[in-house]
């Protein structure tokens, strides 16, 4: 239907005659001469046509954005003037002769380059698939995922699918459930990731395995987040942690190489769990914002001031300062703000130090807390944090946990505000991930990666006999704040993975009901074995400079989990209910 496509056109074809098919993207008319820009996936040219062909041009004084068109024409070079140096095709235009209308658009609910709200945007997907940079994105990812393939190939990774329909298996959401015809009352899971299929397809020998493994979980929703995505899903037998990690970000480093032609660093740098947290506040620090939290947790213990001597006296509570440099040109507008945004993580307030003037000593400091501490806590306070004239110093006093997210979800945003991001790309390890958590309200262990990692000791005993110390031999890799992987060593040994059923409070006939394949699998032969998921969405909405997950996905759903294209989820015919044996109960009334 083409000789060519709309973007390739150039002086090379000056006085060719060729065929070109695409989308209405503006239509002009310059009294008695009709302009058309037509677009397709490789860009745009300008038609032009006149009354010299009396059919065409009445035929082109009707049609209208977005109508679908087949144009023949001769290519000819534009009148100096009228260069359009932005574009590639800009020296020349096509003169039309012939004109086929392939479709007539209706008036489309939005232009490409307007600014819409994301619900039209996806109600309207196809439509805004048009756009060049939803095209770009979208052909990165394929590019993205190709060079992944092709590395993994080369070095005997084997591309292995497992099943979409499968066992409900906890893993730390709630599953999508499938009914199944065949056996009434029974249930498919949809899995959440291919976790224990690609442990057994160690245990069967294969060494080492890929997939781009589609994955789906009910849980709430966030920018990098949506209830069916995406995994670079990867293992390998017979490799330690050291090992899996160094082969990971080579891949990674080609990637970018190959890809973006970006270098990234050779090696990775490392960090602990327990050190990025104290540092940062969070397990996916951003190391291109040169903020650290401070410690201040001794200095407060003494103070009569109970918002600090409180969780400086508690096992769980933290004290800690976050040093802005210059930032005590910020507003009291301006920290008020920022008071507010740290109370979505839970912070009760956010106190705060101005330094005016060190020389000065108290004098030289601005605070409404200062009446409340001694002389030689704020001498600590100083000294510790570093502060220079002209700095600003935030507080957070709370559990461990809101001062961590508060001040490290602060940090970032400070960062961001003050334009003191530095670097484009800080890739690191996290590693020394604590192999358990305590949920204090069911009074129960929690697997911080899932029930498969395994401890960093081979004895059971000693697992069982301290939990809450016990380090994992897992790793995270993260860039730019962003968790891009997750892996670690697995379970290999049957005993070992009973001891942590039980200090997960999973009985044994709960074991043996939910995971009785794999335990019986552990008991022939099962080799050491790890691996690693990377989020594939995350990862090209990274490197894509994009800030959603759905700006890097064809047909996402909203933060609701719903498709407004399709109108999906939706309810179904009574028969197809009737056929799976289910009966719905009406939702009970809510009171006024």
């Amino acid at each position: 239907m083409r000789t060519i496509y709309c973007g390739e056109l150039n002086v090379s074809h000056l006085d060719e005659e060729v065929t070109v098919c695409g989308w209405v993207h503006r239509r002009r008319d310059h009294g008695g001469v009709i302009f058309v820009d037509l677009r397709d996936h490789r860009g745009l040219v300008q038609v032009v046509f006149d009354p010299d062909t009396p059919d065409v041009f009445r035929t082109a004084e009707r049609i209208r954005n977005e109508y679908v068109l087949q144009v023949t024409g001769r290519v000819r070079k534009r009148p100096e003037g009228t260069i359009n140096e932005d574009l590639p095709t800009g020296h020349v235009e096509v003169l039309g002769l012939e004109l086929n209308v392939l479709n007539a658009a209706e008036t489309p609910p939005f232009q490409l380059d307007d600014d819409v709200q994301d619900e039209t945007r996806l109600r309207y997907r196809y439509i805004d698939l048009r756009r060049p940079e939803m095209q770009e994105k979208l052909r990165l990812r394929a590019r993205i995922t190709r060079t992944l393939r092709n590395w993994l190939d080369d070095r005997g990774f084997v591309d292995i699918e497992t099943p979409i329909l499968t066992r409900s298996t906890p893993e730390g959401a709630r599953d999508y459930l499938v009914p199944s015809r065949t056996h009434a009352g029974e249930f498919f899971a949809l899995p959440q990731s291919p976790q224990l299929f690609k442990q057994m397809l160690m245990m069967g020998g294969m060494d080492r395995y890929y997939q781009i493994a589609r994955c789906f979980r009910d849980e709430d929703l966030r920018a990098d987040r949506q209830p069916e995505f995406t995994q670079l899903d990867i293992e390998t037998a017979f490799l330690d942690e050291d090992s899996i990690m160094t082969i990971m970000e080579s891949m990674v480093r080609d990637l970018f190489a190959s890809v973006l032609d970006v270098q990234l660093p050779d090696p990775f740098p490392r960090m602990s769990y327990a050190e990025s947290m104290e540092r940062f506040g969070t397990d996916r620090p951003d190391l291109r914002i040169p903020l650290e939290l401070v410690d201040l947790g001794d200095v407060m213990k003494e103070v009569e001031f109970k918002v600090f001597a409180g969780p400086a006296n508690d096992p769980k509570g933290r004290v800690a300062a976050l040093r802005v440099p210059g930032g005590g040109e910020i507003s009291r507008k301006d920290i008020d703000d920022y008071t507010r945004y740290v109370g979505k993580y839970g912070a009760r307030g956010l106190a705060y130090i101005k330094v005016n003037d060190l020389a000065a000593g108290r004098d030289g400091l601005q605070s409404p807390i200062l009446k409340f501490l001694p002389d030689n806590v704020v001498e600590a306070i100083v000294s510790r944090t570093g502060v220079e004239d002209g700095d600003l110093i935030f507080f957070g006093a709370d559990r461990a946990s809101v001062v961590n997210e508060s001040l490290g979800a602060l940090r970032v945003r400070l960062g961001h505000d003050r334009g003191m991001v530095q670097g484009d790309w800080k890739p690191l390890w996290i590693v020394d991930f604590p192999m358990f958590e305590r949920d204090e309200k069911n009074n129960r262990w929690m697997a911080l990666h899932h029930p498969f990692t395994a401890p960093n000791v081979e004895d059971s005993a000693a697992l069982e006999e301290n939990p809450g110390t016990s380090l994992s031999r897992a790793y995270d890799m993260v860039v730019n704040g962003t968790e891009l992987g997750g892996g670690s060593i697995r379970i290999h040994r049957t005993d070992i993975q009973q001891a942590v059923f039980r200090l997960l409070d999973i009985g044994e006939q709960e074991a043996r009901d939910k995971f009785g394949f794999l335990l019986d699998a552990l008991n022939f032969g099962c080799p050491p074995h790890g691996g690693i998921a990377f989020g594939l969405d995350r990862l090209v909405m990274l490197m894509a400079g994009a800030n959603s997950i759905r700006e890097v996905m064809a047909f996402p759903k909203t933060q609701t989990a719903a498709c407004p294209l399709t109108d999906a989820p939706s309810a179904v015919a009574t028969g197809q209910l009737i056929e799976l044996g289910i009966h719905l109960r009406k939702p009970p009334e809510v009171e006024d």
